[in-house]
């Protein structure tokens, strides 16, 4: 009889001699090489193997205790070699495929020197798999059999599934989590054992879990296990002082209830909705048993932020060698209306001296923007119940900004008003965004003459993409996003919208048009398009130190209606340090368009569609410092023909020939809470050639013209 308690105690009472002697000699045979080798050899190659394909071998690399040190991508620096680390490797190998329902897996070393460096491999052997034949219960507690009864989904083992002790330990935890969220305050998953017989000369075993009755050690008696009812909720300041928060606020967000069946998940929501409130500090709940009783008082003990806050963040900034420099002032009220709402308001002026601009009278750039914002921790929306709002964790924002800018060749205005609501789902893997209102409104009061005649009303010269971002325009727009991750991978996706509702009133009402033939809104046309984004992320990791990260991102947007043009914030731009490397930022595309270095040239490399494709294999080098090599490519393009983008427009035929592709290494300081980030990324394909061999790159390689030097904040991706 095999009696389980923990993953690794499996002992088998009618062969526990015999099996232990054979352990022992298998340890002894695997580890044989290795025993006769000593010190002075240097561990170059560390390789894990298996002889069944059933056995992922790079899933179980990470039990191997001893590894060449990593220093730069797949160069390994040499240690001394341990062989009481090997023998550990091997023991720890042979119970994680135990463990995957394995029970007779065996594991050898292989040993190949060459001088004083040595090679290592581990060879696994999982034999056959072993199956549940009959599974019992033995329940010794009345209440909790009848529990069982009304939830029978609780109990997941059954006959013929794969004898796995992972698989008998998760069940310990989910039975412990389901009966700790039914008001079984006391229970822990010692309570829990399995038996297990098996049958000789063949791999079937019976199991029986026996869950133990709650054990008194000051009476040493035995007792059924507590069913537990809160009695009181208290709310306790953590700071001796008055909790600056409304009641119904803290009531909100407290998922424990009165009168209620303890619950761990409900313990768990309330620490994560106070957690999440910027006027909280800190949590912590205690419970606290009534004697002779099956009751619970609970306290919460809450300690609040500073409320007001007020920071300043001066900038530097270098624009191709015109100085600037710029200066926030940011405000923050983490609990306006007392019910931790955050209200913030940021100052912004920047200040940049521009050169060489002939033409122009005033040579330098100013910046000033405004932005209010606030934001509320719940739903706030009429006619949504109090329970509904308890439950969701949401957030409310209302934000209000204003930008000025003036330039030599322009002053433009942006004020933008917006109301969206963000949340998450219950296991927190995926969070939704929905912009119910999103208001912008271009202002153009002033363009110099200098401007005008070079680009907007020369005939030889006109761009009509240029044209219709330097006129006014008013955008009303709704979107929707959800963001989903789960293990490795990540899936982002967004669809917005602009100008339907607004079109759907001109068109009722009748309105007059344009010059251009477009409806407006007190003279001034609006924008209408639709907008969608795909993005897809999986890291595949090999162990602690090396991981391969592919992504892939798609993006179309489509005006129409009372617009042939997207208005320039919404249209794609290709190359810089999230894109393609081998490009500056908006320096790709579109199509085989081939850039002109004029001053406003980026809005010609700007398109209605995009692809992104990024493979990046990553490794840790030293302390904080980690390296990656990379390939990019991509590409973005128009959906209808521009004459200023002669070879940007999409054709399904020939756009796979115009993806450029480059590839790089890059630099990474990881702190943690931030990476910095420094990429270096050479063009191999591209698409925009006059010869070939500007074709063709990565065979004529030139760093001048083919390199981009990117440093950024975070991952690419």
């Amino acid at each position: 009889m095999l009696i389980l308690q923990s993953n690794r105690e499996i002992v088998t009472r009618r062969t526990a001699n015999i099996c232990a002697f054979l352990a022992g000699m298998l340890l002894l045979l695997a580890c044989s090489s290795s025993k006769e080798l000593t010190d002075g050899y240097m561990l170059q190659t560390v390789k894990v193997r298996s002889v069944s394909k059933d056995i992922d071998a790079s899933s179980l690399s990470g039990y191997v205790r001893q590894r060449p040190q990593t220093k730069w991508f797949v160069v390994k620096k040499s240690v001394p070699y341990n062989p009481l680390l090997t023998d550990r490797s091997v023991s720890d190998l042979k119970t994680a495929m135990q463990n995957m329902g394995y029970m007779n897996a065996e594991v050898d070393v292989d040993t190949v020197v060459k001088g004083r460096k040595l090679t290592l491999t581990y060879l696994l052997k999982p034999n056959n798999l072993f199956f549940i034949r009959k599974f019992d219960y033995d329940i010794q507690d009345d209440s909790i059999a009848s529990f069982f009864k009304d939830h029978p989904d609780v109990l997941r083992l059954k006959e013929g599934m794969v004898f796995s002790v992972n698989e008998l330990d998760e069940e310990r935890r989910l039975i412990t989590r389901s009966l700790n969220n039914d008001g079984y305050y006391r229970f822990h998953k010692d309570f829990i054992k399995y038996t297990a017989d098996t049958l000789h000369g063949s791999n079937l075993v019976d199991i029986t879990m026996h869950l133990l009755p709650y054990h008194d050690e000051e009476n040493d008696t035995t007792l059924p296990h507590k069913r537990y009812i809160v009695r009181d909720v208290e709310f306790i300041n953590g700071d001796d002082s008055v909790i600056n928060l409304r009641r119904s606020v803290l009531e909100e967000n407290t998922m424990i209830k009165e009168n209620s069946y303890y619950c761990a998940d409900d313990l768990e929501r309330t620490y994560s909705n106070f957690g999440r409130l910027s006027a909280v500090k800190y949590t912590n709940i205690n419970f606290t048993e009534l004697p002779d009783s099956n009751m619970l008082d609970c306290g919460i003990q809450i300690s609040t932020n500073k409320r007001n806050t007020v920071s300043f963040q001066p900038e530097g900034t270098n624009t191709a060698g015109d100085l600037g420099a710029a200066l926030t002032l940011t405000y923050v009220n983490r609990n306006l209306f007392r019910g931790a709402e955050t209200f913030s308001m940021q100052f912004r002026g920047a200040y940049e001296a521009i050169t060489g601009l002939e033409g122009y009278k005033n040579h330098d750039y100013k910046e000033y923007n405004m932005e209010a914002k606030l934001s509320f921790p719940r739903f706030v929306l009429p006619f949504v119940s109090s329970e509904f709002r308890r439950r969701s964790r949401a957030t409310s924002e209302l934000l209000v900004s204003y930008n000025m800018q003036n330039r030599p060749e322009f002053h433009r205005r942006l004020l933008n008003a917006s109301w969206r609501y963000l949340w998450t789902n219950g296991r927190n893997d995926t969070s939704y965004r929905f912009d119910l209102l999103d208001l912008n409104f271009i202002h153009m009061p002033w363009i110099s003459e200098t401007f005008k005649s070079d680009y907007l009303d020369n005939v030889s010269n006109r761009n009509a993409i240029l044209r219709y971002n330097y006129e006014d325009l008013f955008v009303m727009k709704m979107g929707f996003s959800i963001a989903i991750s789960k293990a490795n991978n990540a899936i982002k996706v967004n669809v917005e919208t602009a100008g339907n509702l607004l079109d759907g009133v001109s068109n009722l009402l009748k309105t007059e048009k344009n010059d251009h033939g477009q409806h407006t809104i007190f003279n001034i046309a609006y924008a209408q398009y639709i907008k969608g984004d795909f993005d897809f992320s999986h890291v595949e990791r090999f162990n602690s130190d090396n991981e391969l990260a592919f992504h892939v991102g798609f993006g179309m947007a489509y005006p129409y209606g009372n617009s042939v043009i997207l208005p320039f914030e919404k249209r794609y731009f290709s190359g810089g340090a999230n894109s393609v490397r081998g490009w500056t930022v908006r320096g790709l595309g579109p199509g085989t368009y081939s850039r002109n270095e004029g001053a406003i040239d980026f809005i010609d490399q700007t398109g209605d569609m995009k692809l992104d494709l990024n493979l990046e294999y990553r490794t840790h080098l030293f302390w904080k410092l980690h390296g990656a090599a990379f390939i990019d490519a991509g590409n973005i393009w128009t959906l209808r023909r521009y004459d200023a983008q002669p070879g940007g427009q999409f054709q399904l035929d020939k756009f796979y020939k115009q993806l450029a592709v480059a590839y790089g290494i890059g630099l990474r300081l990881n702190f943690g809470y931030f990476i910095l980030r420094f990429d270096m990324g050479m063009k191999a394909v591209n698409p925009a050639y006059q010869t070939s061999r500007e074709h063709w790159p990565i065979i004529h390689p030139r760093l001048k013209r083919d390199s981009a030097i990117h440093f950024a904040v975070g991952l690419p991706f």
